[in-house]
């Protein structure tokens, strides 16, 4: 009977420890399960704290881009009112196009918006503007729009034309203008006193009218003798001789060429044949009393 006990008592034993362990398996088996559960979250906290980490840093808070152009347009709004002026007016005659108050402010930065701005009403009465009501465009003296126009503005006026006057009909004009020089169809003159150029048309069938004192001081003035005196002369009013009279003369020295002056023809002392027949009828003249 002792005997049985104690082998009932180690069966018992048995089982107990038998139970623990698997209770000790299952424990192990879902604490294995939650850490595999756990472990992507923790990779990925991981991750992300390397990725900030690696990650560049921000770029630092700059000034707008656009600074320097609203530092230029505040510039230009504190600026007085005649280079305002000068800056629209620029505008128009570089693009030669009707623009409204916007487009100006877009080119210029210039505000004409209010109609009581006194930009506004300056450009309205200025004589190099035009408004329509809407738009501004450039106003030039004359409206010329090429070649043609010019030659025809500068032959209507044969006394001469201030290159100043048509300077900014269009932009190409002072190109057209000596084309029309080179062509040898206009002349182009300086004036000594004015600084000024006048364009005079080349036609020799044109009647110029003279005033009595030009008159007199050409007749009143004595030109030299010599032709390099003359040149000098012309060399001092800023012109520039086409004869080169004392290069000539230096190379004719050089090469020992005697500069000889033209000789005056002499008159045929013979009678030609015309005399001799109209003589021939009249005898008597040849017949002489002993």
């Amino acid at each position: 009977m002792a005997l049985q006990e104690s082998l009932n008592r180690f069966k018992q034993q048995q089982e107990k420890c038998q139970s623990t362990l698997k209770s000790i398996s299952r424990a192990n088996a879902s604490s294995s399960n939650t850490k595999v559960a756990q472990q992507p979250p923790q990779k990925k906290s991981h991750t992300a704290a390397s990725s900030s980490l690696t990650a560049k840093p921000a770029a630092p808070i700059k000034f707008s881009n656009d600074t320097e152009r609203l530092q230029h347009i505040n510039t230009i709004r504190k600026s007085s009112h005649g280079r305002r002026m000068k800056l629209v007016i620029d505008l128009l005659f570089e693009t030669r196009e009707a623009l409204t108050a916007e487009e100006i402010y877009n080119g210029c930065y210039v505000d004409i918006h209010d109609n009581n701005n006194e930009i506004y009403d300056s450009l309205r009465n200025n004589l190099k503007v035009s408004f329509d009501g809407k738009r501004f465009s450039y106003k030039a003296k004359h409206d010329l729009k090429g070649k043609d126009d010019l030659l025809r503005l500068i032959r209507n006026n044969l006394e001469g034309l201030p290159v100043v006057d048509v300077k900014d009909s269009y932009t190409s004009v002072i190109d057209d203008l000596m084309a029309l020089k080179n062509e040898n169809l206009v002349w182009l003159l300086s004036n000594m006193d004015s600084q000024e150029d006048i364009v005079y048309p080349n036609d020799p069938k044109a009647l110029l009218k003279t005033d009595d004192d030009v008159k007199q001081l050409f007749r009143g003035t004595d030109l030299p003798r010599d032709f390099v005196d003359l040149e000098k002369e012309l060399v001092k009013m800023g012109m520039k001789p086409a004869t080169k009279t004392a290069e000539r003369r230096a190379a004719a020295q050089v090469l020992g060429v005697p500069l000889s002056k033209p000789k005056p023809k002499k008159r045929s002392e013979k009678f030609n044949r015309r005399s001799k027949l109209t003589n021939a009828h009249m005898p008597e003249l040849f017949q002489f009393n002993d």
